[in-house]
């Protein structure tokens, strides 16, 4: 009864987001409201985290931005702010959360793209 309930109360799945793993070089188009209007902002970078979870499913993107400072975001999986999510490319990783780019610089932060 009260799984019945949860359920329909559960967002539906964004039809734009690909199948998405840990290590992704993705674009995520979001849209952004200031004032009255609406665009549409990319946020390119790699998926370091997936946390599955049904309506709280949401995936950190981490890049470089200018002067070597590296900037997080987090985005829910179902939001309707989500335009589309472009994969770049695959890597290859062993592991679910790649935290350990946080530490690296330059070439070293680079992941090896799976053939």
């Amino acid at each position: 009864m009260s799984n019945d309930l949860i359920k329909s109360l559960e967002a539906p799945p964004n039809p734009n987001i690909p199948e998405l793993r840990p290590g992704d070089v993705v674009r995520v188009h979001v849209r952004i409201v200031e004032g009255n209007r609406e665009r549409v902002q990319v946020f390119p970078g790699t998926i370091i985290r997936l946390r599955k979870g049904g309506n709280n499913a949401n995936f950190t993107v981490r890049r470089i931005a200018s002067h070597g400072i590296g900037v997080e975001r987090t985005f829910l999986l179902r939001s309707p702010r989500l335009e589309k999510v472009e994969v770049v490319r695959h890597s290859h990783v062993r592991r679910a959360q790649l935290y350990f780019l946080r530490n690296r610089r330059g070439k070293r932060a680079t992941l090896k793209e799976k053939r």
